[in-house]
């Protein structure tokens, strides 16, 4: 048998942080982050380990006899998230809800619980595991009491010999006083000044604790000496305030931990309240429970309509289309198709969804369209196989589909407009009459999800058909085609009514925000069937001179292997993380102090290579190796693969709705990511070439927009100055900073200015900017010291973003673009930090996403109004590419010069670059 017992404060933590950069916030405003994270981590504890018996520990409120034996102790803590005070009831709820014990213990902390109750009960089992992440519970392992041990990519079991292995010490007990020496900052616990962890490892190995210490202490010279006498009262407290109390009095029934099924009743409502949706399964798999006939997702409630969101005090109870009223038809026979035009023609909003065989628009065959304008009605038109029989079926429809009198309403409009252009529809796209319930939703809500699914649920309380329930997934996955009729109708009328509900609660929600109506319906909107166009038009790729390139690239990656063998000494696999940290921390002992990861093997992550590029050769060459190995598979093998045959081009999907800023992202292929900075990476654009030999490609690319938008907002003088001028921004700035002419700037100066000049915008710290220029922190203060002080507007703009954004809790664009920044006032510095830093950066990469965004919208207007063949195929970050009649260069040049650079007025102008060639490496 076993026991587990769980430290829940170092769980919860771990779980909050784990999602800092992107929070999980639900429909109500909640962040969810560390629930989720705990749900998750105890949940895989369960399936992995098996458990037989198991508790959760917390912290006693109050002081600890650790306040009283020191006043400081944990004095220096950051203030607990507010979102973890909020998850932490939560959490203790879903315990209850499993029925797993949670124990407290007045004046005590989870350590000394979980301490106790570990020795209490070791006797009676064959292991008793502390899972937590924090090392100081090493002190207590024991033959049969290990650590299970948690860490950024997991979990491992810490036993004896490990623990000996990570500190470098003989006995577990040691931990303790190597604690005691050290301290620990986290808990406030002193040590002795002068002594970290590596000298006292030196101690301990030497005189095997601190008694021994200072039994020889006249061995031991100089200020370590001093520094040991005279701080010996605050050592020894430090190694009281570190030692674990296992006597704790702690009231707990062993029986009461044994393992037993949970109230799932309680957890679903639980579940359904957090909006985990796919969480519940987990659980009834866990303990072979069959999913109930009647399951609260069948159950309808008396109490919330379906269009009424429910309060956070109100229990999350999903409809379904079996408990609500609702009349789906399938409409077939080419009178009742009449019959169904004359009525939509009576409305003034249409909803209509298609129903396809492939998630690519350029590939896909309309199986059906789905239609409603009315609340719980709709109608499904399958289409034959037969393309003929379907090119009639549509021309019926064709009198609302083109007609600029209704507004047509659709989820992820684009791909239904793509799938109807491939049979004649939609050739000239009024985006005023239209409207896409997911683009709305994403600029009311950026950072919640934004399929139809999740917005069913969260804005109308309703659970819909999912499409893997009609065609499967994976290699068993079926055709549209042939899912029978009655259940293709249901499923299909459910998505054209559901999102006609969206578009109804969305519409009322827009008339709150003059800005978010503006951007939908001056830039978002717009812009959707230019990204259509761009998507349909692709882009050539040489796919003979990718094949060179791989070829050349196996050259270079069997050299590179080469070279790592001979400094390595031996053959090894250099993509096996496994064998390299073997290589590196083992045989070459680049690193002794290296961590393993709950795999038992040495992380050698690229942030962790690149600390050690200096240390050893070998380093710098592995991760060139890696480098060179994603152009080979990521963009010169893959691409030529995603040519489109019939087009002979390949064509990304551009996403309107990812990136919370506002800015565009591109996916299958990912263009946004082809590296440029190295020659091998300049490569793979040199491979982007126009469509024939009548054709250019160009290339505009706003001119440090960014930096431009920081002149803008904060106003200061020297940076207007600079820019009004047409200097060179980075050289100007390196000019101040430094204090010499303009003349006397060193390449190093201007490098180190462009480097302040961006990271400032993305609040980069001392220590950030020491780590790009590789340079010391205290030269690193004084560059930014010396950019505040040059440029003191900018440092105003800051102070005023982050003032401005603590008071209403949300910073927006010059549009008007909201990026709601809750925890700028939250207690806690890291938590905060980050917030700040993003209440300086959005308003700026958010304004410069919107300003290419208009810019594109107005280019595209100015090609059709003046009837030019020339298409605009790619954006990337603030750089347009066209695909350019060579006869259409010249007006084609005025055009896009005019309207990237009008596109806003700002106090100083924007410049857009432009240049020319026959693939897009030439005309960047």
């Amino acid at each position: 048998m076993n026991l587990y017992l769980l430290d829940a404060y170092a769980m919860i933590y771990r779980a909050y942080y784990a999602f800092i950069r992107s929070p999980r916030i639900n429909s109500k405003g909640i962040n969810t982050s560390a629930v989720f994270g705990f749900t998750n981590t105890l949940l895989e504890l369960l399936t992995k380990r098996r458990p037989d018996y198991i508790a959760v520990a917390f912290d006693s409120h109050g002081p600890t006899f650790r306040h009283e034996m020191f006043e400081d102790y944990k004095a220096n803590r950051e203030a607990q998230p507010e979102d973890i005070t909020i998850a932490v009831p939560y959490i203790k709820e879903l315990l209850r809800a499993m029925n797993i014990p949670m124990i407290e213990c007045q004046g005590f902390e989870a350590d000394d619980i979980i301490g106790t109750l570990a020795h209490r009960h070791a006797h009676e089992m064959e292991k008793v595991f502390m899972m937590t992440p924090d090392k100081d519970y090493a002190q207590l392992v024991s033959d049969n009491i290990l650590m299970y041990r948690l860490s950024t990519t997991g979990a491992e079991e810490w036993d004896l010999q490990r623990i000996k292995e990570y500190f470098g010490i003989d006995h577990t007990w040691q931990v303790i006083d190597l604690l005691g020496l050290w301290g620990d900052s986290s808990d406030n616990i002193p040590g002795c000044p002068g002594i970290g962890e590596k000298k006292a490892k030196e101690l301990l190995g030497k005189y095997e604790s601190i008694s021994g210490i200072y039994e020889h202490i006249d061995e031991i010279k100089g200020k370590m000496k001093e520094n040991l006498i005279n701080f010996r009262q605050q050592v020894e407290l430090s190694r009281q305030l570190a030692t674990i109390n296992i006597n704790a009095t702690v009231d707990f029934d062993l029986q009461s931990a044994k393992l037993k099924a949970p109230n799932f009743a309680d957890l679903e409502k639980l579940f359904n309240e957090l909006e985990f949706k796919n969480v519940m399964p987990r659980v009834k798999a866990l303990f072979n429970q069959e999913p109930a006939q009647m399951s609260l997702f069948d159950t309808p409630t008396t109490d919330v309509a379906p269009e009424e969101t429910p309060s956070p005090e109100t229990p999350v109870i999903f409809d379904s289309a079996q408990t609500i009223p609702h009349e789906y038809k399938c409409v077939e026979t080419t009178d009742d198709i009449k019959a169904l035009t004359e009525y939509l023609l009576t409305h003034d909003t249409v909803c209509f969804d298609t129903e396809t065989t492939n998630i690519d628009p350029l590939r896909a065959e309309l199986v059906g369209l789905s239609f409603a304008c009315e609340v719980h009605k709709a109608f499904y038109i399958p289409m034959p196989l037969n393309r003929a029989e379907t090119l009639q079926r549509l021309e019926l429809l064709k009198p609302v589909l083109d007609n600029d009198n209704i507004l047509l309403v659709g989820q992820n409009m684009k791909y239904d407009i793509m799938v109807l252009q491939n049979y004649g529809l939609f050739e000239n796209v009024n985006a005023a009459r239209l409207f896409d319930t997911m683009i709305a939703h994403f600029l009311l809500h950026p950072s919640q999800k934004h399929n139809m699914d999740d917005m069913a649920e969260t804005l109308l309380n309703y659970k819909t058909i999912h499409i893997d329930s009609l065609i499967g997934k994976g290699k068993n996955q079926i055709s549209m085609h042939l899912v029978p009729i009655e259940e293709v109708t249901e499923y299909a009328a459910e998505d054209a009514d559901i999102t006609l509900q969206l578009y109804l609660k969305l519409k009322e929600c827009m008339k709150e925000s003059k800005e978010i109506t503006n951007l939908f319906n001056n830039i978002e909107m717009p812009l959707m069937p230019v990204l259509a166009q761009m998507e349909r038009t692709g882009v050539r790729i040489d796919s003979d001179a990718l094949k060179v390139f791989a070829d050349k690239l196996k050259d270079e990656i069997k050299q590179t292997e080469e070279n790592i063998y001979r400094l390595a000494g031996e053959k090894f696999n250099i993509a096996s993380p496994k064998q390299v940290g073997e290589v590196l921390f083992e045989r070459l002992k680049i690193n002794p102090s290296a961590k393993k990861t709950r795999t038992g093997q040495f992380s050698t992550n690229e942030e962790t290579l690149q600390k050690m590029v200096n240390d050893h050769p070998i380093v710098k060459e592995i991760l060139n190796y890696r480098g060179l190995m994603k152009l080979l598979n990521t963009y010169a093998e893959a691409l030529p693969q995603l040519v489109l045959p019939s087009t002979g081009h390949i064509h990304t999907s551009f996403n309107q709705t990812v990136v919370v800023t506002g800015r565009l992202s591109s996916s299958n292929p990912n263009l946004q990511n082809i590296p440029i900075r190295e020659q091998s990476g300049k490569e793979i654009r040199k491979a982007f070439v126009a469509s024939d030999d009548s054709h250019v490609i160009l290339a505009a690319d706003y001119s440090q927009v960014e930096l431009r938008l920081m002149a803008h907002f904060s106003q200061d003088p020297h940076m207007l100055e600079a820019f009004r001028n047409d200097k060179d921004v980075h050289a100007a700035t390196a000019s101040l900073i430094y204090k010499v002419p303009l003349e006397d700037v060193t390449k190093e100066m201007r490098r180190n200015a462009k480097t302040a000049n961006f990271g400032i915008i993305y609040g980069i710290s001392t220590f950030g900017l020491s780590e790009r220029l590789d340079i010391p922190r205290k030269e690193a203060k004084e560059l930014i010291d010396g950019y505040f002080a040059s440029f003191p507007g900018v440092k105003e703009y800051m102070d005023k973003a982050i003032e401005q954004t603590r008071e209403s809790g949300y910073t927006t664009t010059l549009h008007g673009r909201r990026r709601d920044l809750p925890d700028i006032n939250s207690r806690n510095a890291t938590v905060r930090g980050m917030a700040e830093r993003n209440a300086i950066n959005a308003p700026i990469q958010g304004s410069a996403a919107d300003i290419i965004k208009i810019a594109m919208i107005n280019i595209d207007r100015e090609i059709k109004r003046n009837n030019l063949k020339s298409k605009m195929i790619l954006q990337v970050h603030d750089e347009l590419v066209f695909d350019t009649l060579k006869e259409e260069v010249e007006q084609m040049k005025a055009i896009i010069k005019h309207e990237m650079e009008n596109a806003v007025a700002l106090s100083i102008p924007l410049v857009a670059e432009i240049g020319i060639g026959d693939n897009w490496l030439d005309a960047h």
